[in-house]
């Protein structure tokens, strides 16, 4: 055998995940801030008032990114049932009168002193990282009816079904679709997970239909110039501010939205803001930057040790994904009018917060996934010798 010492790999110098992520959540979240005072300068209270506020949010998401990207993932995993647990008491809490904040007829509040939590955006990353711990545990026995369907499905919606009762029929749908699509990448079978699809279709569609007022809100979707003085009004404004803003935009503060034409500006609809004010390249470029996200944490989980981290980036890179193409879907009116926040940019701390904790996650395995593997081995070697 040659003793000539092993030639060292030669490292071609890349562009961090990590790095392009951060700058695409920094642009975004800048874009927000700054579209977000543009869009309250028109308000009777302090203009600075949803700024300010959410400043706060933004430093705290910044702390709680920089905490969770420090964390041992795999020591977290021993307390995923107790995150679980407060989370599913909160969810229960927000239902009961005098506790919960009640606002447009939905419970889905807990109110901490002058702050207020949406606990629904917590709970679906309890219910992906009890499902991931899970999944991982019984990955040997996915193909079963009970232990690889039935039990997961229960964990699943369980939390939806809460989130239903709210009502907050948007958020359920999105955590059930999260929870089955986790379950179709552990390698849980088809037949089963289609089935669940279809029900919980189901479910959504009575729930629908025995709701006048969602049932009024999805037909007029159906016909958005017919009913732009009723149920689309939202919508039709929207399609307004994105013709008038063209491709180069009105300017800073010069939207005719600052006349309150459209109502909640400032969280769902804020993507309307962006077409009208800075036109038509900063809307694609909104589009741009989450679609690199979702490419960069796709390409990175091919890097996944094992089975828990995998579910566990899927699953927060699947929370900011759909999220974003839903509110971009509704604002452009590809979807029915559904509340649902734009990742980063629309006014909402609990949101802002879920999404610090998610970059976090990324950001920590960035840094545990890459290390070199001859590292692993020294490691492991020198765990075993001692």
């Amino acid at each position: 055998m040659s003793s000539e010492p092993l030639e060292k790999p030669r490292w071609v110098p890349v562009i961090n995940p990590a790095t392009i992520i951060l700058v695409c959540v920094l642009g975004l979240s800048i874009l927000g801030l700054t579209v977000l005072f543009s869009a309250s300068v028109s308000l009777k209270i302090d203009p600075y008032f949803y700024l300010t506020k959410q400043l706060i949010w933004f430093v705290l998401a910044a702390v709680a990114c920089f905490a969770v990207s420090r964390l041992d993932l795999e020591d977290a995993r021993r307390h995923v049932w107790v995150f679980a647990a407060v989370c599913l008491v909160g969810l229960a809490l927000v239902l009961l009168p005098g506790i919960g904040i009640e606002v447009k007829g939905s419970r889905r509040w807990l109110g901490f002193g002058p702050a207020r939590l949406q606990i629904s955006e917590f709970a679906k990353l309890a219910m992906i990282f009890g499902l991931a711990h899970y999944l991982a545990l019984n990955q040997t026995r996915i193909h079963e009816f009970v232990r690889g369907f039935m039990a997961p499905l229960a964990w699943i919606s369980l939390f939806a079904g809460l989130v239903l009762l709210e009502p907050d029929f948007g958020t359920a749908a999105l955590t059930f679709a999260i929870g089955v699509t986790l379950l179709f990448l552990a390698g849980g079978r088809l037949r089963y997970l289609l089935s669940a699809f279809l029900g919980a279709a189901g479910v959504l569609t009575l729930a629908v239909l025995h709701n006048p007022n969602r049932l009024a809100r999805f037909t007029a979707f159906l016909d958005v110039e017919g009913n732009k003085s009723g149920g689309t009004y939202q919508l039709w404004q929207a399609i307004l501010a994105f013709a008038a803003g063209g491709v180069d935009g009105v300017g800073l503060g010069q939207g005719r939205q600052q006349n309150s034409f459209l109502p909640e500006v400032h969280t769902d609809f804020i993507f309307a803001v962006i077409g009208e004010e800075l036109g038509l390249v900063f809307t694609i470029g909104v589009v741009v930057l989450f679609a690199v996200i979702f490419a960069v944490g796709l390409l990175h989980l091919r890097k996944a040790p094992n089975l828990f981290q995998f579910l566990l980036v899927a699953g927060s890179l699947l929370l900011i994904s759909l999220q974003a193409l839903v509110n971009l879907g509704v604002v452009t009116g590809c979807l029915p009018t559904k509340g649902m926040s734009l990742p980063f940019i629309s006014a909402g701390g609990s949101n802002l917060l879920l999404m610090g904790i998610l970059v976090g996650i990324f950001l920590n395995t960035q840094r545990a996934w890459t290390r070199p593997a001859l590292m692993r081995r020294e490691r492991s070697l020198k765990e075993v010798m001692a």
